[in-house]
């Protein structure tokens, strides 16, 4: 795409507030009703991040230990061969009464229970009543077929510290599981501001939310994997922390406990002192008739809990799993009388009652076991992802503050001249009127040099400006970009509104210079210049020299214009804009493909370049191109170089390549074989590996919105270029609201980049595309281009302009972007429209 560059700049927001986000740009257009919604997001944001490093922190430490604790059983087993597993013998194991008696006898406690297993060789365990103190007794394990003690397990001290670790953090048990609850909020928190934060348009597209992309680069990639990893365990960490709660705070387990009708646990009286000695002095219960009984009524058992009875008449309590259960805490109850095996109380799990059952679901659902192994495996990758997430974190952290400390660095540059200050008091102000920056950076060059002349200068953007201020300064110099065919530059159009409609306003005490900017293949060359400086000399504002015109980067205008600030200041001031012709780099030509064959307009070829080792821009810059020849030589028949001309860029630094999509321009005569220098040069003259000689050049007026903020971008054309770069720069940023319209003649031969865009749509990176081919329509009244398909949907765009997007246009200036431009006015009015421009929400690059 061709585009001026000096007289093209932009809409972007102003200098002076370049130290601000986008998002405070947006703000200040955005009626008061409708900040809501981006408020709310921004305050999820911070409370994200904040939460993020400084709970997510201690939050890894719960995850590790979490992991370590899935497979304990396993790890036990594994470190202690034969211990919980023995060889299996032909003869029977013994029955739970012979196992207590044994042991009894051994250690010289009360057995209060055994957990014995129906696997053959499985080491039944044995838990002692609790001694005086003690919340529970010990545990040993027993041969199954002799009752000889076990060894102790290897490890188990470690897994209780870890238990410890992890459920209360080493602290003290009660305010350990407060603190513990707390940080499971905000784990649940964290799940469910990220669910927010990425909340995608087309929010049933699984791709959006569960596909990532390995060939991303830097903070895309981290965005990207901190994001999608975080969508696929955002279920797991809201069953786990819902389910810890359960355990970290009394009021929520006795409230949940009450509703399933199981008793308080208050209502459960302390032991007195003495009972223990009571309930080891009493003699031992033959369990044999209750243990026989057990086996013949609950067959299929896997595993039993056998609590032996502490006085004679008591009955044994059994509870316990049958291989069918739907999960390990899915277990029955039974009462046998030990005198004669009578069942007294015989409660399968499935006769429980529905409040209990879902009570026994809260373990294995927080230690994943509902879901056998698969479960078990999933908690553990969840509870291993929380260190990725606050490594992510904390590095999208520290690169937002990075980028912050350029931004601060990069105003305190400026320097006293920098864009912002408000002292009204200074007497010489230099404003700017700017569409790609190149008035603006002429602007800020002309006010450092008059700083070091002595001069006080006043730096602003007629942007934000009043006419009604200009009657407080003494003495103004102004560059102005003109755009199209004489019009003001997007973000300036409110400042030529309100200065035409000034006519009372009198100006006759102030001095002014204008630098008009202009390209002289418009037929109003500076016309914006000159209509700026005819209607301030109406208000009665003196020249200080006469209008000083540039034709791109004029040199000797530029001199000029350097001579006429001398003479302002007093004092010699170095030439201005001279660096601006010494930046051309040599490129190398690596391919060109014709994208439209068969089309009815001309050859549209994306051009690829190869260029010095860490040559980086941002999307929506421009290529500056100094075309040559079709033989291959430089300059016209005077021997002058061809002027250059400016492509937007259609790729990033992370391509590794700097790609463009450029029309072949035709025109009648013999020079060139009748193609344009430059585009005849690219796409037809220039052989592979051909020196090219350019310079990037920034466009700040039409930079990338790299935040969560809607953005709709619309072009035609070699117009696709500019929003290609940008559309990659937000999917690499994982930003999916976008909107694309684009227009071309036809479908069958101008379907330009139809599969990477309908990839995006297919993926969830465009919310909506829009590809009108005008060709296309039955007749020549009756077609349809991409103004009309935008005024089609003026619905969702207000909805779109009401939730904050940027608009971004680029293509052809006659036709399409003045189409659309009437389209915004009407759909939004004058007033609204202005506002747009002046908050940086619409920009435009447009030829």
């Amino acid at each position: 795409m061709t585009t001026s560059s000096l007289p093209h700049p932009l809409p972007r927001a102003s200098a002076d507030e370049a130290p601000k986000t986008s998002q405070q740009r947006q703000l200040a257009a955005i009626p008061q009703a409708r900040r809501w919604h981006w408020n709310w997001k921004q305050v999820w944001f911070q409370l994200h991040w904040f939460i993020g490093i400084t709970a997510g922190t201690v939050l890894v430490i719960i995850g590790l230990s979490g992991a370590t604790l899935a497979f304990k059983e396993e790890l036990l087993d594994v470190m202690n061969p034969g211990v919980r597993h023995v060889p299996v013998e032909t003869r029977a194991p013994l029955a739970p009464g012979q196992l207590s008696n044994i042991a009894a006898t051994e250690h010289g406690q009360r057995v209060a229970s055994v957990t014995m297993y129906a696997e053959a060789g499985a080491a039944p365990r044995l838990f002692f009543a609790p001694k005086n103190g003690q919340r529970r007794g010990e545990s040993i394990y027993v041969h199954p077929y002799t009752g000889a003690t076990q060894p102790a397990l290897m490890g188990a001290g470690f897994f209780e510290w870890t238990e410890s670790l992890h459920r209360w953090l080493l602290l003290p048990r009660d305010p350990g599981r407060q603190v513990a609850g707390a940080l499971a909020l905000c784990l649940l928190g964290l799940a469910f501001s990220g669910l927010y934060l990425r909340w995608p348009r087309r929010p049933l597209d699984w791709r959006t939310w569960l596909t990532f992309d390995p060939a991303l680069k830097g903070r895309s990639f981290l965005w990207n994997l901190h994001a999608v990893a975080g969508t696929w365990c955002l279920v797991v960490y809201v069953a786990l922390t819902l389910t810890g709660l359960y355990w970290s705070y009394d009021v929520v387990r006795d409230n949940i406990d009450a509703w399933a009708g199981k008793p308080p646990r208050t209502a459960q009286a302390p032991a007195k002192k003495g009972a223990s000695k009571e309930k080891k002095e009493a003699p031992a219960v033959d369990i044999s008739l209750a243990w026989s009984s057990f086996q013949q009524h609950a067959p299929g058992w896997t595993l039993a809990s056998v609590r032996l009875p502490v006085r004679p008449g008591d009955a044994v309590q059994f509870t316990w799993l049958a291989s069918d259960a739907p999960h390990e805490r899915a277990r029955s109850r039974m009462s046998i009388l030990p005198a004669d095996g009578t069942v007294t109380e015989n409660e399968p799990y499935s006769q429980q009652a529905l409040g209990a059952r879902l009570v026994n679901i809260i373990y294995p659902l927080h230690m994943g076991t509902y879901f056998g192994l698969p479960g078990r495996i999933i908690v553990t990758v969840a509870s291993l992802g929380l260190p990725l997430f606050a490594i992510t974190g904390w590095m999208l952290y520290l690169g937002r503050r990075k980028a912050k400390r350029a931004v601060q660095a990069q105003r305190a540059l400026l320097g006293a001249g920098a864009p912002g200050k408000t002292n009204t008091g200074l007497p010489t102000l230099l404003a700017y009127a700017s569409q790609s920056g190149q008035a603006e950076r002429l602007a800020l060059e002309s006010a450092h040099a008059l700083q070091q002349a002595g001069v006080a200068v006043d730096v602003q953007s007629l942007d934000r400006f009043d006419p009604a201020q200009l009657r407080q300064y003494e003495r103004a110099l102004i560059v102005a970009s003109t755009f199209g065919e004489g019009e003001a530059p997007d973000g300036t159009r409110r400042f030529a509104r309100l200065l035409q409609a000034s006519s009372g306003m009198p100006l006759a005490s102030l001095e002014f210079g204008m630098l008009a900017l202009g390209d002289r293949h418009y037929s109003a060359f500076c016309g914006f210049g000159h209509v700026l400086a005819q209607q301030l000399q109406t208000l009665g504002a003196t020249p200080l020299f006469p209008l000083i015109e540039v034709d791109k980067h004029d040199p000797a205008a530029l001199a000029d214009w350097s001579k006429a600030l001398a003479r302002c200041s007093g004092s010699a001031i170095d030439a201005i804009g001279v660096q601006e012709e010494a930046s051309y780099a040599e490129w190398r030509l690596a391919r060109r493909v014709l994208l439209n064959p068969g089309s009815l307009g001309g050859e549209l070829h994306e051009i690829t370049l190869t260029g010095p080792a860490g040559a980086t821009w941002e999307a929506g810059a421009l290529a500056e191109i100094i075309g040559r020849n079709a033989d291959g030589s430089d300059g016209d028949a005077h021997h002058a170089q061809h002027a250059p001309r400016s492509y937007s860029l259609a790729s990033l630094p992370s391509d590794g390549e700097l790609q463009l999509l450029v029309r072949q321009e035709r025109h009648a005569g013999d020079e060139n074989q009748g193609h344009g220098i430059c585009s005849g040069w690219l796409t037809r003259f220039a052989p592979l590996g051909a020196s090219i000689r350019l310079r990037l050049q920034a466009n700040p007026a039409f930079a990338p919105a790299l935040v969560d903020v809607p953005c709709i971008y619309i072009g035609n054309g070699s117009g696709l270029a500019g929003l290609r770069a940008h559309l990659r720069a937000r999917q690499r940023a994982g930003l999916a609201r976008n909107w694309l319209l684009f227009g071309e003649r036809q479908q069958a031969f101008d379907s330009v980049c139809g599969e990477e865009l309908q990839g995006w749509l297919d993926a969830g990176h465009l919310a909506r595309l829009d590809r009108v081919f005008s060709r296309d329509g039955d007749e020549v009244g009756k077609r349809q281009y991409v103004q009309d398909r935008l005024r089609a949907s003026a619905g969702e765009l207000r909805d779109w302009l009401a939730q904050g997007a940027i608009v971004y246009v680029c293509g052809s200036l006659q036709g399409m972007a003045a189409g659309i431009d009437a389209v915004l006015q009407e759909v939004l009015g004058q007033e609204d429209l202005d506002a747009l421009l002046a908050a940086g929400r619409y920009r435009r690059d447009v030829y």
